[in-house]
C-alpha cells in the first residue's frame, strides 16, 4: 500500500514544502495537488518547489483536465517537471469540476478526457502528435521518453469505462471500501474487455482523515461528502435516480437534500452548503477516530483492491495528521 497527501493550494508554500519533507521521511511516497487555478494558487510552481526539496516523493495534479490549458502547454509543463525531478511526475486527470465551473463552464466530455490522456502522454514521451485538426503536429525535441502514468478520476459508467481503457490507475474520492471496490471492478472489467493487461492497474482511494475525537473529526471533514455530491448529482442528472447506471442507492440517496453548491467555497469545512450531510455519510466517506480505526479501514480498502491511500490534507492540524500516520499507521503496511 502506498500513502499520499493532497494539498488544495491554500497553505503557505514554505509550510507546504516542510509538510512534504516531513511526509517523505514518514513513509509517504506521493504529494498531489488540486489543480483549480482560480480558487487557489497555480499548483505547478509549488510542485516544482516541493520537488527541489525532496528526494523520492512523486508529485502530480489531482486532478487536471483538458479544458483549462492548451494541450501542448500542459504536456510541456508535465514533461519539464518530470525532467527536473528525475521522473517523479504523474498526472491525475478528470473532466474538470471546480476549475471549469468556477469559470461558468461545464466539465469536458469523457471522450475528450480520454483523448487528452493519450495525446499528453505521447507528447511527454517525445512522440509526434497531431491533436488539433487546425494546428500543426507537435513534437518536443528535448523530451527524454518518459512514460508518464495517468490516473483517471471516475464515478459514472462512461468515465469508469474510459479510466479502465485509457488510464494507468483509477482515482476514487471515497474511503468506503464497498463502494471503492464496486467502482474499481467496473474500470478493471472495461480494461480487460478492451484487451488490456490489468494486473498492474492501480486504484487510489482519496479521502480526508482525522485522528482523534469523532465529534471534532466530523466537524473537520463534513465538507468532503458535499464535494463528492457534485459528481453524484451529475450522475443522477444524467441517468435519473432510478437508472443511474445501477449505481448503489447508498451513494445516490444522500444527495437528495442537496440544494446547490458554492464553488467559491470548494473543499471548505466552513461552507454554507453542508446541511444535507449526515454523520453516517461522513463516517463512511472518510477515515475518522482513533488510530486503530484508521488501520482497520485501510486494511479493508487494501482487501478491496486499493493500492494507494491518499489523505486530503486540508482539515487542519496537518503536521499532526502526517505525524500520526507516519508513526502509527504506515508501519502496519510496510
Amino acid at each position: 500500500m502506498e500513502f499520499a497527501i493532497t494539498f488544495k493550494g491554500d497553505i503557505d508554500p514554505k509550510r507546504t514544502v516542510a509538510l512534504c519533507k516531513q511526509a517523505e521521511v514518514g513513509g509517504f511516497t506521493y504529494g498531489w495537488f488540486f489543480d483549480s487555478h482560480i480558487l487557489w494558487r497555480d499548483c505547478y510552481a509549488t510542485m516544482a518547489l516541493c520537488m527541489a526539496h525532496t528526494d523520492h516523493m512523486r508529485f502530480g495534479p489531482l486532478v487536471t483536465n483538458p479544458g483549462v490549458r492548451e494541450w501542448s502547454v500542459a504536456a510541456s509543463m508535465f514533461a519539464t517537471l518530470a525532467l527536473q525531478s528525475g521522473g517523479r511526475f504523474e498526472m491525475g486527470l478528470g473532466r474538470g469540476d471546480s476549475s471549469r465551473r468556477v469559470l461558468g463552464k461545464k466539465p469536458m466530455t469523457v471522450g475528450t478526457m480520454v483523448e487528452f490522456a493519450d495525446a499528453v502522454k505521447r507528447m511527454v514521451r517525445g512522440e509526434t502528435v497531431k491533436y488539433d485538426e487546425d494546428a500543426a503536429e507537435v513534437q518536443f525535441p528535448w523530451a527524454n521518453g518518459y512514460d508518464m502514468p495517468a490516473w483517471i478520476a471516475a464515478y459514472g459508467p462512461k468515465a469508469l469505462k474510459g479510466a479502465g481503457e485509457a488510464g494507468d490507475g483509477l482515482i476514487i474520492q471515497l474511503g468506503d471500501p464497498w463502494l471503492v471496490k464496486w467502482f474499481s471492478d467496473q474500470a478493471k472489467a472495461a480494461g480487460e474487455a478492451a484487451g488490456r493487461d490489468m494486473s498492474n492497474y492501480r486504484v487510489m482511494s482519496a479521502a480526508p482523515v482525522w485522528v482523534g475525537d469523532m465529534e471534532k473529526a466530523r466537524e473537520q471533514t463534513r465538507w468532503f461528502p458535499a464535494m463528492v455530491g457534485n459528481h453524484v448529482a451529475d450522475i443522477v442528472e444524467r441517468y435519473g435516480r432510478d437508472g443511474a447506471g445501477d449505481i448503489p442507492a447508498r451513494l445516490t440517496d444522500y444527495v437528495e437534500g442537496r440544494k446547490g453548491y458554492d464553488y467559491h467555497h470548494h473543499a471548505d469545512k466552513d461552507a454554507d452548503h453542508l446541511g444535507f450531510i449526515t454523520n453516517d455519510i461522513i463516517d463512511s466517506f472518510g477515515i475518522l477516530g482513533p488510530v486503530e480505526k484508521h488501520v482497520e479501514k485501510i486494511k479493508e480498502l487494501e482487501a478491496a483492491g486499493v493500492t494507494q491511500f491518499n489523505i486530503y490534507l486540508m482539515c487542519g492540524e496537518e503536521e499532526r495528521i502526517v505525524a500520526e500516520y507516519a508513526e502509527h499507521v504506515i508501519p502496519h503496511f510496510q
